[in-house]
């Protein structure tokens, strides 16, 4: 009878901040699609006018945009997910002078906040003529992920069993075998979780494209969305289409990989 009561009160409470969550993604859906100049709270539109997306989309140019926040979010998860698992890999089965200290270092990146380095970041960059270019967001952003991601896989790896490593090592087996033919089919549901997190967080980064980029045509889509509210500031329902425009692929990318994603989530609440 307990345990009865309390599956109850669990679902009853996912329930509660299921809806307390949804409830502000369901207004926003529900403005984009009403009349424009008729936005009246959250009520149901009598008319759906998707419309207001096709209307958004083009004079917001989020097709400049969302390429823009493309070329830099895949370059950024491709190079620091390789990266991290390099580093990862290195602190979590190998001893070697240093390391301990090395790997705090590393840390550094989880410590200090964007803000606080983005003015000298952006002298530094500008005195290598790297201001107003995709470098000027990946590189940075790279340096970033890099500190998360070579923590999270060092974790991963020194969680696996020794085992596997003495195994591959007595079949002949060299470091980079053993990384990419053993560990890394073994760490797959840690590495998308990683690349998950990754993605968002880089899509999502509004700062250091404010700072870093003034042509139009390197905008992201979130800094991208800011001047196309600073242009629409009364028309609430293509501001709402543009939001989900823009939110778009970091959902369907969550939706498509939750699986792992919360694989990944639960082994490493579990094994870190």
């Amino acid at each position: 009878m307990t345990g009865r009561i309390d599956r109850v009160v669990n679902y009853g409470l996912l329930v509660a901040f299921s809806f307390i969550a949804l409830y502000p993604i369901g207004g926003i859906v529900l403005a984009a699609l009403q009349r424009p100049g008729e936005l009246s709270g959250f009520s149901i539109p009598r008319d759906l006018h998707f419309s207001n997306f096709a209307e958004a989309w083009t004079q917001g140019h989020f097709a400049t945009y969302l390429k823009s926040s493309v070329i830099v979010s895949v370059s950024v998860v491709a190079v620091a997910t390789l990266l991290s698992l390099l580093a990862g890999f290195a602190f979590g089965t190998m001893k070697f002078a240093g390391h301990k200290m090395l790997f705090y270092v590393f840390l550094l990146g989880l410590m200090v906040p964007l803000e606080g380095i983005v003015i000298p970041l952006y002298y530094d960059l500008r005195a290598l003529s790297l201001t107003d270019t995709y470098w000027a967001l990946i590189l940075p952003q790279i340096g970033l992920s890099l500190a998360f991601g070579t923590f999270w896989m060092r974790a991963f790896f020194m969680s696996t069993p020794r085992s596997l490593i003495e195994a591959a090592e007595i079949d002949g087996a060299r470091n980079w075998s053993i990384l990419w033919r053993v560990l890394v089919p073994f760490a797959r549901p840690a590495v998308l979780t990683m690349m998950v997190l990754i993605f968002m967080w880089t899509w999502n980064e509004f700062l250091l494209a404010l700072v870093m980029v003034s042509s139009e045509n390197l905008r992201t889509a979130p800094l991208g969305l800011a001047f196309f509210q600073g242009q629409h500031a009364s028309e609430a329902t293509l501001l709402a289409a543009g939001a989900i425009i823009v939110a778009l692929p970091v959902v369907v990318t969550y939706v498509f990989l939750q699986r792992h994603f919360i694989r990944g989530m639960l082994s490493g609440a579990v094994k870190g």
